[in-house]
């Protein structure tokens, strides 16, 4: 089974982590088959638990700590170790040591990033606001644990068949569209223009024209209620679905294998397909 996760570190019934399932539709296709809601962390932990024995999963939040923040306060710098401590934390700990970490840097470059977020663009994983990637990490990882899972070049799990890779729906999302928006949580905000974006960005989706090689194969409803979401959770979802699906074409790569550079920092993690 394949599947991708929007997620969020605090969800609700109106903003729930999302979970698009599909399969393989011959070599260069992948298709949906569903999409699964969950109000709560511990409602989604057990979902993964539970699930089927054998999945690989791309997930859109960090799986890692930049190097140099680590270093900087002295914690773990071995992974497991690292993410015992931190999960350890309070999210007031977390948020007062790394605005502390902050408060002592330069202006334009308060954050300490991972070598994965120049080339996927991604927000450093220390960050408490806008997004809260750093809750997002200490709330989702240690899940991710608990269902056993295996995260190529950071730990081998009690499920050897369970993949969970670090998946960034934003870094797919601007090879087809740009700086395009196409979603926004502000009702305000959910304007025709985004809605074209979404549709769009499925049309290229469904066609092909990425540079993971895949087409996304959709039903007329599916479509219809992916470019509906205006919050675009489902379609994030559903981005990160296709990059599970290119890692795992890439299982047998060398190194950490699905697609992983050989030089990931088994501290930080990687952002699959950066």
């Amino acid at each position: 089974m394949l599947f991708g996760c929007d997620f969020s570190s605090a969800p609700t019934a109106r903003k729930p982590i999302v979970v698009a399932v599909g399969e393989s539709a011959g070599p260069d296709a992948v298709a949906l088959t569903g999409l699964h809601r969950f109000a709560t962390l511990d409602a989604w932990g057990r979902w993964l638990d539970s699930s089927t024995p054998a999945w690989v999963g791309g997930f859109d939040f960090p799986f890692g700590l930049p190097r140099e923040l680590v270093e900087h306060l002295q914690w773990p710098t071995a992974w497991a170790a690292l993410i015992a401590h931190y999960a350890g934390l309070s999210r007031t700990e977390i948020r007062d040591t790394f605005a502390a970490f902050c408060a002592a840097r330069p202006v334009g470059g308060k954050f300490a990033h991972r070598a994965t977020d120049a080339p996927a663009g991604s927000s450093p994983s220390m960050k408490w606001v806008n997004p809260p990637v750093a809750y997002m990490l200490h709330a989702g990882v240690p899940r991710l644990l608990a269902a056993g899972a295996t995260l190529p070049g950071l730990h081998t799990g009690t499920h050897n068949e369970r993949i969970a890779l670090e998946a960034y729906p934003g870094l797919l999302a601007r090879e087809l569209i740009g700086r395009r928006s196409y979603k926004s949580d502000d009702l305000a905000r959910q304007s025709p223009e985004r809605e074209a974006a979404r549709a769009d960005l499925l049309a290229a989706l469904e066609a092909g024209r990425s540079r993971l090689g895949l087409r996304l194969q959709l039903t007329a409803a599916q479509s219809d209620g992916l470019r509906a979401d205006a919050k675009g959770d489902e379609l994030d979802a559903v981005l990160c679905l296709l990059q599970a699906a290119w890692a795992r074409q890439r299982a047998g790569s060398p190194g950490p294998g699905y697609g992983l550079p050989g030089s990931m920092d088994p501290l930080e993690g990687w952002i699959v397909s950066a």
